[in-house]
Formats: structure tokens, sequence, C-alpha cells
């Protein structure tokens, strides 16, 4: 029969003050966020209104069904490019929504950043929606409004294989691949950028405010001696009407979105994966406590079945091997109705009798993976794809045991067997970063490396190589490796807190969120509809190969 988690969460003091922690730092997120929605601020929107042009993510909410759509990335360029002027959402909005209720990838460029102009975690952040478009079949609509390259940072955008170039060719790829691409001309598309939408299936222009062309109209000056405007050069009517590379004009934004909208109720739908699914049933304990659960200090246990109590429909759970490697967790349940296989790391301290006497008796560290930790899910990763069950891995791990004991027990073989395992998965992938994401436990627990479809952080995130407190002790100690004596006790405890504070900085979720290691910062109490969601999306692709790997050490 099927396992019912059952809650033992004392609410007791620690539980209020690790509640109103992880509330506060919520609020403190939303209101950084509500602000890098604001583009490039209150003159440059009004600007915008004044050419009678909607914003970018106005033009997304017309597009989608009303509250489908899902932001990713919001958070991309962060505190990144603060000499520049910044660039908040690397000034484009990407995410995925529903049009007529089918699931699609939508590309907006915000023009009120530095006039739509493409930063270099811009171009990253709009082929990773392509690379989701492209995993899960998903349909993509972009919206054009941007003057191209950003110039002074050229160098790190134009020439390489993931800079601007790449676009096309997952253009290309994407339109082979009989994944629909619809472009909107409804701003300045410039030079390279002319090609994502004319490389798009089928493509729109708004009269007035859109233009597409090689070469503007200084740069045709310049070149050729030429003068003309931009409108005369490559606006709505020499584009649609004389020149025929675009299909259809429009006089407004409005018009051009609800055509776009129209089109799509007429697409063809294509099959779904055939992954399971069932009437969905809340969780028996209510999801706010997950707020309560959380430990602030990323030092502290907890015990991760608390937490599947809360996400996993009626709470059930099908574990697997529940006695043997218990610092991982592994099973099957249900979320929002989707059968889902779990990967979690245990946090709680697991106290295990290792052979007939009391003396045998091993204590083992919450949060870390063991030999047989790493035994039992690569076993069960194996099974998940044989079964073709997505699986949803919850990290909060510092890494795989070290020490004498551990390689006498073969942890290198063991983990590498995990880490095979996982990178040749081929169900879909959810990977939400609950706490620590350490070193080679950041691999094994499907970090973004190992081709997670989704990759998303709770506030409570910390991702590095290692803990901030041996990194600082092993960064001090190599830099005053050959000063000997001569350092100050005073000094040394200066620089360790210059070390710790940077080390910290860049632990913290948002830092990741903003280089695009992970697709977005979510809300713990959002965890549920969040993978939904996402699994969804995964259906939307009915291709699963055939699951194989290389040579395993057994």
């Amino acid at each position: 029969m099927t396992t019912i988690l059952e809650s033992r969460l004392r609410r007791d003091d620690n539980f209020a003050r690790r509640d109103e922690h992880w509330r506060r730092e919520l609020e403190l997120l939303r209101e950084t966020e509500e602000t890098i929605r604001q583009g490039g601020g209150p003159k440059r929107r009004e600007k915008q209104r004044q050419k009678g042009k909607m914003l970018a993510r106005e033009r997304v909410d017309v597009l989608c069904d009303v509250d489908s759509f899902v932001e990713w990335g919001l958070w991309a360029g962060y505190e990144m490019y603060e000499e520049h002027g910044g660039a908040p959402a690397g000034g484009v909005v990407t995410g995925t929504g529903t049009i007529h209720g089918r699931e699609v990838m939508v590309v907006a460029n915000d023009a009120t950043v530095k006039a739509g102009a493409w930063f270099p975690i811009t171009c990253k952040k709009i082929l990773r929606a392509q690379e989701m478009a492209l995993e899960n079949r998903l349909p993509v609509v972009y919206l054009v409004d941007s003057a191209g390259v950003f110039l002074p940072l050229q160098d790190e955008i134009f020439p390489d294989r993931d800079h601007f170039g790449r676009v096309f060719y997952n253009n290309a790829r994407l339109s082979a691949e009989g994944v629909f691409q619809m472009a909107a001309i409804m701003g300045s598309c410039v030079a390279g950028g002319a090609y994502l939408p004319i490389m798009s299936d089928e493509s729109h222009i708004v009269e007035g405010s859109g233009s597409i062309f090689l070469a503007g109209s200084h740069l045709v000056k310049a070149a050729i001696g030429e003068v003309i405007g931009n409108q005369e050069l490559g606006g709505a009517e020499v584009q649609a009407d004389i020149s025929g590379v675009v299909d259809h004009r429009h006089k407004s934004d409005e018009a051009c979105l609800e055509k776009i909208r129209s089109q799509f109720e007429q697409l063809a739908v294509g099959e779904r994966a055939p992954f399971t699914r069932r009437e969905s049933a809340e969780p028996l304990c209510p999801e706010e406590d997950l707020y309560g659960i959380i430990p602030a200090d990323h030092t502290r246990p907890y015990d991760t079945r608390e937490v599947l109590a809360r996400l996993l429909d009626g709470s059930e759970f099908d574990e697997f091997k529940e006695q043997y490697g218990q610092t991982l967790i592994c099973g099957t349940g249900w979320i929002d109705g989707w059968a889902v296989g779990i990967v979690a790391n245990q946090r709680s301290i697991v106290k295990r009798k290792t052979g007939t006497g009391e003396r045998d008796r091993e204590i083992q560290i919450g949060g870390v993976i063991y030999p047989d930790s790493a035994d039992k899910g690569a076993r069960f990763v194996q099974l998940c794809n044989q079964k073709g069950i997505p699986l949803v891995f919850l990290q909060d791990v510092t890494g795989f045991m070290v020490g004498s004991r551990a390689e006498r027990r073969g942890i290198i073989k063991d983990g590498a067997k995990m880490v095979n395992a996982v990178a040749n998965s081929v169900v879909p992938k959810i990977t939400i970063f609950v706490g620590n994401s350490y070193g080679a436990g950041n691999y094994a627990m499907c970090g973004k490396a190992y081709g997670a479809r989704f990759v998303y952080a709770w506030p409570s995130a910390s991702i590095a190589v290692m803990g901030g407190q041996n990194a600082s002790q092993t960064l001090l100690s190599i830099q005053l490796k050959n000063r000997g004596d001569e350092v100050s006790e005073e000094e040394k405890q200066e620089r360790l807190q210059r070390i710790q504070a940077k080390y910290e900085a860049e632990m913290n979720p948002r830092y990741a969120a903003a280089r695009l290691w992970v697709d977005a910062l979510i809300d713990p109490v959002a965890t549920r509809r969040v993978i939904s969601r996402s699994l969804a999306c995964a259906a939307s692709n009915p291709e699963i190969p055939p699951f194989r790997t290389g040579v395993l050490q057994t």
C-alpha cells in the first residue's frame, strides 16, 4: 500500500523564527523583482507609450491567456552591468504561457532597456529559451523590438559559438524539427537581428513603429551616401507590400497580437508524451509550513520527508530502499496529478546499523552522498527511465563523502555510476535547489550541466563549489602560503572576513539567477504549481528515446 507521510513537525519558537525569516526574505525578493519589471525606468516607459507602443510585459499579457504566463530569467543580469547603466532582466522577457490553452514559449525584447540592445546575458537568455523550446517542442513567439548588439560589449556577444549567431542557428534547427516559430516586428529590427524574425516560419510587422533592415539610415549614409529615413528604408509598407520580406502588417500592437492569437488557435495539436496523470489532490499538510521547515542556517538539519509531505498529492510517497543509503531519499508520488520520481537529499542526521554489534553502528551526516546513497540513486534513476516517469531532484547536498572509509567502500565508483545515470537520463528532469548545492553533489543531483529541462531555486538555496567556511579557510591558506609568521592575527582575520563576504555574496541565489544558473527564483509554496506547469511543457514533446548508459563500474 502507498505510504502516507506523517508529519512530526513541531510548531515551536524555532519554527516561528524560520517562518518569519523566509517570509521576510520573500518580501525582499518580491520588492526587487517589481523594480526589475520596471525595465529602463519611468521616463523610458513613458517614451515607449508616447510612440503608441505597448511595454514588453503588456504585449505578453495580451498575447497569452489570462494569468497563464510564467516568466523565466527575470533576475538575468542583476547587478552585472552597473557600469553601463544596468540591464534589468537582460533587456528581454522570456517565459511560457498558453494561447488558446496551448503551451508556448515567448521571447519579447524590452525596448525601455537600452532600446532593447543585446547584452551578453540577453543572448544567453534567448538561447536558453530556444533550448527549452526545442527540448519540449514548444512553439515560439518572438516579439521583436531591439536595436541589436550593445556595442561596448560586442566582443562578448558576437563571435563565439554560443553568441549572437547561435540564435539564428537555433531558428533554423527549430524550424527543421517542426517547432513552429512566429515573429512580430514591433519596433526596431536591425543588422544581424533582422534574421531572427525572417528565419521564423511566419512574420508580422506593426505600421509606424516596426522596421527591419540590414543597415539603418545612418549606416546607409556612411556606407553608400544614400540619405533615407528608417520607415522608407524598411518600414511595414516597404517590407510587407514591396519586398515581401514580411508576411502580415498591422495598424497597432493590439491588432498584431490579436492576429497571432487567432493563428495559434488554428495550429495543429501534436502528440503528447505518455506521462501518467490522474486527478490532482492537495497535500495533507499545509504548504505554508515549508517556510518554517527550512533553517535559515544552511548547516542545520531538517527532515526532508516533512518537505515531501507538503509537495506530494495526498502526502503519498512510495519510497524506494528506505533503509538503504538513507542520506538520499528516492521514491515515486504525484504532483498536481502528474506521476513523478523524487530524488532528494536527506538533511537530518541518520543513524544506521551496519553490522550486528552496537559498535558497528554508523552515524551518517545529512546532506552528504555516501557510497550506498549514490548506488541507490543510480539504480532509482535507471528505474524511472525504464518506467517513463519524469524525475524531480530536490537539492540540499554538501557533496560526496570523503576520507579513508568512503574511499575503501568505492565512493568514486558509486558516485560515477550515479552521475552517469543522471547524465544519460531521457525522461524530463526538473531540479529545485532547496538548500546547499556544493561540488560534485550539484552534478549528481542534476545541476544545470546535467540537462535538467527546468531549474529553479528557493530563496534558501546556496550554490558553490564548497561551503563558505571551508572555502574561505582554503583561500586564506593559499594567499598566506609563502608569508609564514610575518602575517599578524589581525590581518588574517581581516582577510578572512573579506574572503567570506565575497564568497557568501556569490553563494546567494540572486547571484545564480543573475547568471542564469537557475531559470527562476520561486516561492516554496508555488513549487507544486511550477513543477506541474513544467511537466505540461515537457509533455509537448512525445519522443522519449531509449535509455542507455556507457560502461558502469558495478
